[in-house]
């Protein structure tokens, strides 16, 4: 016997990037409850308050569900570790904090899709409405919202000297990445109050906690959507142990992300008929696109020494430089504890003929095998690129009718000859970018793949080597019009009522950069168009 907890006018599936905006601009109107749901716990953690912190908080249970993908056989037969936030604040508490909003070409593609509403014209005021930019407010963007964005506390000689390098190939130094084409070089802008991380629970949750109409429940697994025959009316979920339940009014609203949302419908019954039959689930709904169209940012991580220069490594790999780190971070909100996993970016073209970037460079003063493991015991440097819009597609399908059970992860990583083209490419701009007069009295010696790599069948698998995800998994349950199509452009769920995804589940194609903040605008977005569905229901009535 379920408890039920009450009911609500709206309930929202997972409070991470989409849905502590959306439990923000909702509960706004006092005319409304909204409950929201999270599996995970509190984000009161240190680890994610600085940050660096990333590097304790993913693979950790407290704060990541700790997925893992399906053998990769483009990746030479590997399995990666798939963070994914399980706490207040979602992936945007665990994240790289990285401000990036991609290319206008690439929302101008939603709306060629078939997706009124979603061209660059259409949602750059979404980003701006969200944005407390501390270095300017103009036409792209804002300092009124409560999305912190600020410059990085630091800088690196070599990280420099890769861009003076790359301005050597005809990659131009730019101020900007978020003016609509990004082609360039500059220092990331961060998702940072003052040296401290800002996640979506502390810009947008916390403020608002306070609010009579919104409940927020913690460690609340979402196991099934209660449907009436085609309408969503409330959610069972697991908190304690115990089964609970709660009714919806109004809608349900999955938030859960990219894995998250395809899996609870899956378990729901909307999805591919014959994956949940196979798992003895009723289908409510047949939609074969549920789980499908799963596309990623495979990233390749070329390493080189150096020397005639000082890199983290020395630095990390030092007793009295991990001392010193750490007072120059307690005394000033300074230093390597501020850094976000990559400081330098670089959108380059792998070929010319491409219209805009198609590349993306997160460039590190450091070195390692992968991430959480120590840094190299020499002095180098990472030039990570990633193919920013892959061909090849994947997908994430319960394994199990048990919601406590993982999906399977298969994002098929250079299953196409497209991104292995790509891919060999990259690496061979990588080479050329080092080998340039600005990196020479550095002696940079390639450490990985090597040398040894030149063809571009040796450069394939080099690249399924090395390359791992840089966490931005998308597309899942795609917004379109056509068969494969899970939502509609209001992010409705097609054939079914009372019934949304708003995350990064819902891209129809991956944006060319980070997608922390694209999910943001997403729900900015979403939150305006739920207030004017429920304004004409009512004004039917």
């Amino acid at each position: 016997m379920s408890e039920k907890i009450d009911s609500f006018d709206y309930i929202i599936v997972g409070a991470g990037s989409a849905g502590c905006v959306l439990a923000n601009r909702l509960s706004a109107d006092p005319e409304v409850t909204v409950l929201l749901l999270e599996a995970g716990v509190t984000d009161n953690y240190i680890w994610i308050r600085i940050p660096i912190g990333y590097l304790y908080t993913q693979n950790n249970p407290r704060t990541d569900w700790c997925f893992k993908t399906d053998i990769e056989a483009g990746l030479n037969g590997r399995v990666l570790e798939y963070p994914r936030g399980r706490v207040l604040g979602g992936c945007s508490s665990i994240n790289g904090m990285i401000y990036m909003r991609g290319q206008a070409r690439d929302y101008d593609g939603w709306r060629q899709l078939g997706n009124p509403g979603w061209s660059w014209d259409d949602v750059l005021p979404y980003f701006k409405r969200s944005e407390d930019n501390v270095e300017c407010a103009d036409e792209f963007h804002g300092q009124d919202g409560e999305w912190r964005i600020e410059p990085m506390r630091l800088s690196w000689e070599i990280l420099d000297a890769f861009r003076d390098a790359a301005a050597e190939l005809g990659i131009p130094k730019i101020d900007d990445f978020n003016r609509g084409n990004n082609e360039g070089s500059a220092y990331f802008r961060v998702n940072q109050h003052r040296g401290v991380r800002w996640n979506t629970a502390r810009a947008f949750l916390r403020p608002v906690m306070n609010r009579p109409n919104l409940k927020v429940v913690t460690g609340a697994q979402a196991s099934h959507i209660r449907f009436a025959g085609r309408r969503a009316v409330g959610v069972d979920f697991v908190r304690g142990g115990a089964s609970c339940q709660a009714e919806a009014r109004g809608e349900v609203i999955l938030a859960s992300g990219a894995i998250g949302s395809p899996q609870l419908l899956q378990l729901s019954g909307i999805g591919p008929g014959g994956l949940l039959q196979s798992h003895g689930i009723a289908v409510v709904h047949e939609l074969a696109g549920v789980g499908e169209n799963l596309q990623d940012h495979l990233q390749i991580r070329v390493v080189f020494k150096v020397s005639n220069t000082r890199t983290l490594n020395e630095r990390a790999n030092s007793l009295v430089g991990r001392i010193g780190m750490g007072l120059e971070y307690f005394l000033f909100k300074r230093g390597p504890l501020t850094m976000a996993p990559s400081q330098l970016g670089c959108f380059a073209k792998s070929d010319r003929a491409r219209e805009t970037p198609n590349l993306e460079y997160h460039v590190q003063p450091l070195s390692l095998d992968k991430f959480g493991d120590p840094c190299h015991p020499f002095p180098a440097f990472t030039a990570s690129v990633c193919n920013l819009r892959p061909d090849s597609r994947g997908y994430v399908r319960i394994t199990s009718a048990d919601p406590a059970a993982h999906p399977a992860i298969r994002p098929n990583y250079l299953s196409v000859e497209s991104d292995r083209r790509v891919a060999a490419d990259a690496i061979r701009l990588t080479r050329r970018i080092v080998a340039a007069k600005a990196m020479a009295r550095f002696t940079p010696a390639e450490y990985r793949p090597g040398v040894q790599f030149r063809t571009d069948e040796e450069l394939t698998r080099a690249a399924g080597d090395i390359g791992t995800t840089i966490f931005h998994p998308v597309g899942t349950c795609k917004m379109g019009s056509d068969a494969a199509a899970v939502v509609d452009a209001r992010l409705a769920v097609r054939g079914i009522g009372s019934l949304r995804v708003v995350d990064a589940s819902i891209m129809p194609t991956i944006t060319s950069g980070n997608t922390n903040s694209p999910t943001i605008m997403i729900a900015e977005k979403a939150a305006d168009v739920i207030r004017e569905d429920r304004r004409a229901a009512t004004a039917v009535q």
